[in-house]
């Protein structure tokens, strides 16, 4: 039996998506960008697929900016949105994506910002007063907080950032990659400048995404070269993907409700088979359902032994699962995000992310085959 327990890091692709990607790939091969109609006919596809999205998160298409995924879209949310508007105060959480980390590091290490870290408790959660407190005590600043985190499940407040960010006039960037199709995000509402999207997180294809941006900010390119995105971003638009990322956000949120809770159930279920059958057992994050993203579970086993080997031992029982952010994967520094939350860096940690298509028999396999693996090789 194999069992995928890895969606966090990418989702299998949707049959229905599948299908209206093979129908552009099959009958629409002109470039978006040519005047004639071969090449009016796919600039209609990208165009529709725009207002599919933003009809669904309730903004206009004139703000919607089609990317190569999450990390191009945090990149350029961040670089020119703290460039072009002079910003030289940056926040954020020592547990956020690389994708953000990184950039705002760099740009650090080049002068062009400082850089603030909200605190953050044991579970990951952001502490707003503390939010607040060098909102009130800098210049205007660049706040990037991450919806959910990618290992822990622990959902920031975004209502509540964006109010703050509001009132000290702070430009909020919101990384909602684990979070787009799985929960509803109306942008009337939002007090955000930007929001990111990365179609594999939501059962659409790999390598396109989306960049939101808020009708009041405006930026420069990151990518120039071409006229396309209304010379947002040079490149020739990949068209397939776009069609297969707006089909996957009008799945998701047709089903969302339904999907919610059978997912949430996975995870509940899992909690409690993992407290029956190993001893010790803990968790990582906030595990409040309200207060933590369903589809994600981070646990923690009991000292052993051959901890380093627990991931691929699980990959040789037929399990795929992650050691924390998949963008790690195959280094050996360990989680970023553990550390910074202060885990027992001696328990092995493993992050279970669920979906639609996993099943309670998958979840008995998997709470067996860890308990048998712990049982041999946990430290007396």
């Amino acid at each position: 039996m194999r069992v995928y327990l890895d969606n966090a890091a990418t989702t299998p692709l949707d049959k229905d998506v599948m299908k209206a990607m093979f129908d552009v790939m099959e009958n629409q091969y002109g470039n978006p960008s040519s005047i004639h109609a071969h090449g009016r006919e796919v600039r209609t596809i990208i165009e529709k697929a725009r207002k599919t999205i933003s009809g669904l998160l309730h903004a206009s298409p004139s703000e919607f900016f089609f990317t190569s995924g999450g990390t191009e879209a945090d990149n350029m949310a961040i670089r020119c949105g703290i460039i072009d508007h002079g910003i030289k105060h940056a926040i954020t959480t020592a547990i956020e994506h690389h994708a953000v980390l990184h950039t705002l590091e760099a740009l650090e290490k080049s002068g062009v910002i400082r850089l603030s870290f909200v605190n953050i408790d044991s579970k990951g959660c952001v502490d707003y007063s503390h939010l607040e407190e060098l909102l009130k005590t800098n210049e205007r600043s660049f706040v990037s907080l991450m919806h959910a985190n990618n290992e822990l499940g622990t959902l920031t407040d975004i209502e509540r950032v964006g109010e703050l960010c509001e009132q000290y006039n702070a430009l909020y960037h919101c990384d909602t990659v684990q979070t787009m199709g799985h929960y509803p995000h109306d942008l009337s509402k939002l007090k955000v400048s930007f929001i990111v999207c990365a179609a594999h997180k939501l059962h659409g294809p790999k390598g396109i995404g989306f960049l939101y941006i808020n009708h009041k900010i405006k930026i420069n390119p990151m990518i120039y070269g071409g006229s396309q995105e209304r010379n947002m971003r040079g490149g020739t638009e990949n068209v397939y993907g776009i069609a297969g990322l707006a089909k996957a956000l009008e799945i998701a949120y047709k089903e969302m409700p339904e999907h919610q809770k059978y997912i949430q159930g996975l995870k509940s279920y899992m909690m409690d088979e993992l407290r029956k059958n190993i001893p010790g057992v803990e968790f990582n994050g906030e595990t409040d359902p309200e207060k933590s993203l369903y589809t994600v579970l981070n646990v923690s086993f009991p000292e052993m032994e051959m901890a380093e080997m627990l991931l691929f031992s699980l990959d040789i029982a037929g399990i795929s699962v992650s050691g924390g952010s998949a963008c790690s994967s195959g280094t050996n520094i360990g989680s970023h995000v553990l550390n910074a939350i202060h885990a027992n860096p001696d328990r092995p940690a493993v992050r279970f992310s669920f979906s639609k298509y996993n099943t309670k028999e998958e979840i008995d396999y998997a709470v067996t085959k860890v308990r048998d693996l712990c049982a041999a090789s946990v430290k007396s």
